[in-house]
């Protein structure tokens, strides 16, 4: 706690006494103090006999006090300071009007927030390439060296993001089912082509929505918790100790990742395609009259085997996306736990992004390929 402040000041002799260390460690209680002398005087003395130390902050804030007293009117007039303490205000006083203000910065326009932008997405992009090239360069030292591979923690990955993942892909995959059959069951009826409805759904979910809305789940479920996982260790210093002890991050952490999605996403697919398919065919039967046995029985004809073929050939694509963006924003994290909340994030909306860009390649290639 601060002393009391010793300077006085004399109202009949318009003095103001000041007294003791005028420093930076006392600075505000001598602010306190110049502000409590009244501001309806015409002339003030100001006396520094008393003063016992004078620093540039206490200078400083003396000069500046003077100055804004005299632009309302009161004379001001020192008395009685030291010479060192004269030649330090005049030094400071001096300093202040040869000060240059700084120029005020541009407002950024639209164009410079577009440049910016893109120049931070490319150079993410350069990073997540270089990434990529890590990742092919340790696998291929793994396969020169197969005694590295880890099979438990691929076997460990395949069982978190598959099979604990099966309950909630069956369940959505079959409302999925339900709310497609809903909506093109109620125009095919309008035409009494009830049949029809078993072609429609079985096309639509084996070969778009089964794999597209996987895959989503997944990104949302799997990718978020490969950069979760992944940035809190990196703020734990464990990928360093890793690196200490000779093991790099992408043999035991990133490749185990990124193989055991790529072996359970199609093989989720597959039971999303089973489920999607069973509520298509719950809601035909409630709603248009299209028993199970009818339905069953005309699915294998009007249902081509090139569209299972076809979606499930989207699933390791999407795999890749998801475990890739997951595990490089994971290794991005840096500083504190809320990077990590902001990593995660950005890893589940690229994720849905790159895979719904990669489905919309995907329509076209096989647009151009007739398939």
């Amino acid at each position: 706690m601060q002393p009391p402040s010793q300077n006085k000041f004399d109202e009949q002799k318009k003095i103001f006494f000041c007294e003791g260390d005028w420093d930076v460690s006392h600075l505000p209680r001598l602010k306190t103090s110049l502000n409590q002398i009244p501001t309806k005087i015409e002339s003030l003395t100001i006396n520094g006999q008393n003063i016992k130390k004078m620093d540039s902050a206490g200078a400083w804030l003396l000069d500046k006090w003077q100055k804004k007293r005299k632009t309302q009117g009161v004379e001001i007039k020192l008395q009685d300071f030291a010479e060192d303490h004269q030649a330090l205000i005049a030094m400071i006083d001096k300093n202040l009007k040869d000060e240059v203000k700084l120029a005020k910065p541009k407002p950024k326009n639209f164009f410079y927030f577009v440049g910016q932008f893109t120049v931070e997405q490319s150079r993410e992009l350069y990073q997540y390439l270089g990434f990529i090239g890590l990742l092919f360069y340790e696998g291929l030292r793994i396969v020169r060296k197969p005694h590295r591979f880890r099979v438990n923690a691929v076997s460990s990955v395949i069982y978190r993001t598959g099979v604990q993942a099966l309950p909630i892909i069956a369940l959505l995959s079959f409302m999925i089912g339900v709310v497609i059959t809903y909506q093109l069951g109620v125009q095919l009826r309008n035409y009494g082509a009830n049949a029809f409805i078993v072609d429609l759904v079985g096309i639509a979910v084996l070969r778009e929505f089964g794999p597209l809305l996987t895959a989503i789940m997944v990104a949302g479920r799997t990718g978020s918790a490969f950069t979760a996982q992944l940035g809190m260790m990196k703020i734990n210093q464990e990928i360093d100790a890793l690196n200490t002890m000779g093991v790099t991050p992408a043999e035991l952490l990133l490749l185990p990742r990124i193989l055991g999605l790529f072996i359970a996403l199609p093989l989720l697919t597959v039971w999303a395609d089973v489920f999607g398919v069973m509520g298509g065919m719950a809601m035909a039967h409630g709603m248009m009259d299209v028993t199970w046995y009818e339905f069953l029985h005309r699915f294998p004809h009007a249902v081509k085997l090139k569209n299972l073929l076809i979606g499930l050939g989207k699933a390791p694509v999407f795999a890749i996306i998801i475990a890739t963006i997951g595990c490089f924003q994971g290794m991005r994290v840096k500083g504190s736990a809320d990077s990590v909340g902001q990593n995660t994030t950005r890893s589940v909306v690229l994720s849905i992004f790159f895979i719904i860009v990669a489905d919309a390649v995907f329509s076209i290639v096989f647009s151009i390929m007739k398939l």
